[in-house]
This record gives structure tokens, C-alpha cells and sequence, in this order.
């Protein structure tokens, strides 16, 4: 079923998204009714989407902070909407033979990370105070929140390979029905993550009305944009050097 995940993809796609690809095929193997298919995509998209990372850190703070998170939530399942469909009806294939478009992507969403783990670290050092709706700072404008939601999303070539790629591949077998119902299931289990993260994340209040507890969570934020960064970097440069 996930035809692209051979040549000329192994270039591209990390061992461990590789070895979470064939597992999903053995679980998820190719739906035969409408109703198979809303739910093979529902269950794909939803095994794939949980991973940590930086667009599920961001739109968690968000969440906690109160600011803007319908502008976050819906940016992040729009971006999946475009990205998922882009994937279900043929284009993986084309992405799959450009690995250096790939490459340029991976050094620009690692520069963009090592930048937003240098601002996650300053905060953690410096400390923010106690950060809660009431006492955060201003926040900032929509338009900004976008931007920096946008640029998370897809400046993350991991996001095109989760989405356009394995997504988008599980749906090649599929007939132009079962494709419309497998892309329901996926865009369902998108809006309903990012909307429980985004407005679940306020039940965490009470933990976060501490200071040391904001430090924490910026710190291990830091890392993990480090570790994502770095990451991408050297898939960058194995495929342009």
C-alpha cells in the first residue's frame, strides 16, 4: 500500500518514520467499504498526528495561555486539510522524486526551530513569572499568532512526509470514493486532536499557576526544538552535501 516508501524515499523519510509506516500498513491494511476507509483514515492520521512535536508544543501553550487558540486550531487543521488532500489524490509521488525541494525545507524548518529553541531557553532561564491568562503578557496579534503557526506547520518537512507522503500513500489503493471518505476520516481525527489539545489544555491551569512549573515546560520545549532542529539539519545536508 505505501508504494512511495521505497525508492527514491529512503533518501528522505528517517528510519524510525519508516519502520511507523510499515507497522501502520500491517494495521491499516487497504479498506473495502466507505466505512473502512472514513475509519482507516481516521486511525492513520490519529497515530501519526499524537507524536510530540513542535506544532503540538506550540498550540498546547497557546492553550494554556488562552491566546488565540481558534485562530491556532483552525490554522493547524487547515494546513492539514490542504496537505492531507494534496497527499490523497496523487501528488506524493511527485514530492517523492525531488529530494533536494526536501532538503531545502529540512534547513529551512531547522533554522527556524534552533531560533524558537533559543527564545524557549531565554525564557526558561530568565523566568517569566507565573503565566497564566490573567498575568501573561500582551498577547500578540492574530495576525502574528498565524504567522508563527504557519511558519511551525510548514516549515516541518516532517509534516509533509506524515501528511502528503504516508497519509496520502496509505490512500493510493483506494477507488475515488473510498478516497473522499478516507480524507473525511483523516480531517476528523486532525480537528478533533488539535481542538482538544488547543481548549483541553486549559485544564491544566492549575499546575501551571506556579512558576518553576512554566520553567520546566519551556525548558523541555528548548530541547525538543533542539533535538528536531539538529535533526533536521543533517537530513539536509546527507541530501546536499
Amino acid at each position: 500500500m505505501y508504494v512511495y516508501c521505497s525508492h527514491p524515499i529512503h533518501y528522505i523519510i528517517p528510519p524510525s518514520r519508516a519502520k511507523a509506516a510499515r507497522k501502520l500498513i500491517h494495521q491499516h491494511p487497504a479498506p473495502t467499504s466507505d466505512m473502512s476507509a472514513f475509519f482507516s483514515g481516521f486511525m492513520i492520521t490519529a497515530s501519526l498526528i499524537a507524536a510530540i512535536g513542535a506544532q503540538n508544543a506550540f498550540v498546547l501553550k497557546q492553550g494554556l495561555l488562552k491566546q488565540h487558540v481558534g485562530v491556532v486550531v483552525w490554522i493547524c487543521w487547515l494546513c492539514d486539510f490542504a496537505l492531507i488532500s494534496t497527499g490523497v489524490f496523487g501528488v506524493s509521488a511527485l514530492l517523492a522524486d525531488s529530494p533536494k525541494a526536501t532538503a531545502l525545507m529540512a534547513l529551512a524548518g531547522g533554522l527556524f526551530l534552533l531560533a524558537y529553541a533559543w527564545r524557549s531557553a531565554k525564557s526558561a532561564w530568565q523566568g517569566n513569572g507565573i503565566l497564566t491568562p490573567d498575568t501573561a503578557p500582551t498577547a500578540p496579534s492574530p495576525f502574528k499568532t498565524a504567522a508563527a503557526t504557519l511558519a511551525l506547520t510548514l516549515l516541518n518537512p516532517h509534516v509533509y512526509i506524515d501528511t502528503v507522503m504516508l497519509i496520502g500513500g496509505a490512500a493510493a489503493p483506494l477507488p475515488p470514493t473510498g478516497k473522499w471518505h478516507f480524507l473525511a476520516g483523516a480531517l476528523s481525527a486532525s480537528g478533533i486532536w488539535f481542538t482538544a489539545i488547543g481548549y483541553g489544555a486549559r485544564l491544566l491551569l492549575p499546575l501551571f499557576r506556579r512558576e518553576h512549573t512554566w520553567q520546566i515546560l519551556d525548558s523541555l520545549i528548548a530541547l525538543m526544538m533542539l533535538y528536531l532542529a539538529f535533526g533536521l539539519l543533517k537530513q539536509a545536508a546527507a541530501i546536499l552535501l
